[in-house]
This record gives structure tokens, sequence and C-alpha cells, in this order.
């Protein structure tokens, strides 16, 4: 059976009200379907553009009580499981062990592709966007086809993603995962604490989608065990 367009309408406005979106999603060939917990048949991945979550995540945050390790995490398990449960889904996290291939699913719902720094490159959103979970359905969903997605990172010939940062975390060998760490856990570190990564902000494209400082110093400080 498949499920009518409506009801992804439905789920679509239901996250918004959290400032989450929908971030497309297709239906699993049978021999793709996710192997862990029940079955599935088709796949709705959720996220962000922008800070959008934001001041919806803080809200919720300023409320509890105690410590909370990875309270981003957290948050969204809740609000996109509270969705799943309401509409007869699964919710699933990039989190989830074992880990589920959502870069992949990403890069297949929306036609993205990576950019030199590993984030999917989005058309319009440019880096500024995220997917924080999916909703897993044991029944087939209503999507329109996906198109052809113009990839940026083609038509850009400077490559300042590449030419940002202090110690060359980003090249064409890969992350230099300790490096970067070292660098941000040090005294020139400053910088990238307090407004994100050097690399990432000098990406020309989606900068009307550009994190605000204060989302990249929290995200910056998750990184850095800071």
């Amino acid at each position: 059976m498949i499920a009518p367009a409506g009801r992804v309408d439905r789920i679509a406005a239901v996250l918004l009200a959290h400032g989450l979106i929908l971030r497309g999603g297709f239906n699993f060939a049978p021999d793709e379907a996710p192997t862990t917990g029940a079955s599935a048949r088709s796949v709705l991945l959720v996220g962000q553009a922008g800070a959008g979550s934001w001041p919806h995540f803080l809200r919720w945050w300023e409320k509890q009580l105690g410590t909370i390790a990875n309270p981003l995490d957290t948050w969204s398990r809740e609000v996109i499981g509270a969705v799943a449960e309401t509409f007869g889904a699964r919710a699933v996290s990039p989190s989830d062990k074992p880990y589920l291939p959502f870069q992949q699913w990403a890069m297949r719902a929306e036609g993205l592709r990576p950019s030199p720094l590993g984030i999917l490159m989005h058309p319009r959103y440019g880096l500024w966007h995220a997917y924080r979970g999916a909703l897993l359905f044991e029944d087939e969903i209503a999507l329109p086809e996906q198109g052809e997605t113009i990839h940026l990172c083609d038509a850009c010939i400077e490559k300042p993603c590449l030419k940002s940062c202090p110690v060359d975390a980003y090249s064409a060998q890969g992350f230099a995962y300790q490096s970067c760490l070292a660098h941000v856990r040090g005294a020139d570190g400053e910088p990238c604490r307090s407004g994100g990564c050097l690399d990432r902000n000098a990406r020309p494209y989606g900068t009307d989608y550009r994190y605000p400082p204060e989302v990249q110093a929290f995200h910056m400080a998750a990184f850095a065990g800071l």
C-alpha cells in the first residue's frame, strides 16, 4: 500500500512547529531496507536549514534539570520520536548504533554530493544544514521523483574552503582530525571556538543560512569536548 501524500504534508507541518523540516525521502528496494529493528519500506529524513530549530531547542534546554551529555541529540530524539509515534513510524538517529547510512540516504533523497569538507553541499543552504533523524515506515510513501541537483562545488574555482584553516585540516588526503582538534583546543584556536570552522565559513554559498556565532560555538565545543 502506498501512503497518501497528505500524510507527508501533515508530518512536515508538525516538524515545522519545532523548526525542523523534512529533507526528502524514498522507498527502499526489497534488498536494501534497514535490518535493525522492525521492517521498513520507506524513509523520510528530518533535519534543519540554517538555525531555524535553534530557538526551539534553547527553550527546551532551559527547562531541563541537571546535565545532559548530548542535549541537541536528546532534543532531536524527543521531537522526532513523538512525531514517529503520532504517524505510525519508527524514529532513528544518526548516532544510533549500529550506524545507519544517513549520508547515503541524504544523497539519494535530495541528490546531494559531498563538499571538500565532507559536508553535503546543498544548492540553496550551502553547508548550513543538518540531518537530525529519520522516520521509517512499514509502507511505501508517494513522493515526487528526485530531479538532478546542481553541485555548486563544481562551479567553485578558488575553493576558499580549503585555504582558510590555519592548520590545513582539510585537503585532498582527507580531514586531519587530530590537527584540527589540537588547534581548536589550543591557545590559537579562539577564532574557531567562538565563530566556528574557518574553512566552512569561507564557503561563498548559502550565506543567508549561515549559523549564528553562538550556534557555531556550541557545535565546536561539542566537537572539541570543551
